[in-house]
């Protein structure tokens, strides 16, 4: 006798980090920095800055500081920004985030001004329900303000909701908020000390689809 299949239970909307869980942001930054050893230093710079600051500060500025803090010269914010249209996309995005997308609300959430987010967003060619950026919440990540803003545009409970993760420090933030996280740890990089640890962690995002499917028990 065949048993039942349980029935799925997508969550109602999935939040996204951007640059990082979506976007192939790191190869943009190593290419105009000169190379991955410097690009790296440069973002991990950019990254302790952004999530020690907490209240917003203006995203270009928080990246020419990590720039010369890390002995770059500022032509390469200059490289940075003339590149962010052509931001490229990881493989599997597109497939996955349409799949998803059939079944739930979808949401940008990511440290980045309002300009640069909405073109960032852009890149990945969907129709995003909604998009919260560090500038319009106020706070960058993994302060709460950014993750509860969105939860309040799309109208969810975290409860009801997902996160997929580009960087470690989102844990901080979204164990705060109550949102179960997925990491999409594309490029190998450490959970950083003392961050919870997400639900799944996987370097595609092969495995979310299954995942959301069951996100509620039945």
């Amino acid at each position: 006798m065949n048993t039942p299949t349980a029935p799925a239970a997508w969550p109602r909307a999935v939040l996204f980090d951007l640059l990082s869980a979506l976007l192939d942001s790191w190869t943009v930054w190593n290419t105009v920095a000169g190379s991955e050893q410097r690009g790296r230093a440069w973002r991990a710079e950019y990254l302790r800055l952004t999530y020690g600051c907490g209240a917003y500060v203006a995203y270009e500025d928080l990246v020419r500081q990590a720039a010369h803090n890390t002995g770059l010269p500022e032509t390469v914010c200059e490289a940075l920004a003339a590149e962010w249209p052509h931001l490229p996309v990881w493989s599997g995005v597109s497939e996955t985030l349409a799949e998803v997308q059939r079944h739930c609300k979808l949401a940008v959430v990511t440290n980045c001004s309002q300009r640069l987010g909405r073109i960032a967003a852009d890149r990945i060619g969907i129709a995003w329900d909604v998009v919260v950026t560090s500038e319009e919440a106020g706070f960058y990540k993994p302060d709460p303000h950014p993750y509860q803003m969105a939860l309040e545009k799309l109208g969810v409970q975290p409860a009801q909701a997902a996160f997929v993760a580009g960087s470690g420090y989102d844990m901080f933030g979204t164990s705060r908020v109550g949102l179960r996280t997925y990491w999409h740890n594309r490029i190998g990089l450490s959970l950083p000390s003392g961050a919870p640890a997400p639900e799944v962690e996987s370097p595609t995002l092969d495995g979310l689809p299954d995942w959301l499917a069951h996100f509620h028990p039945v």
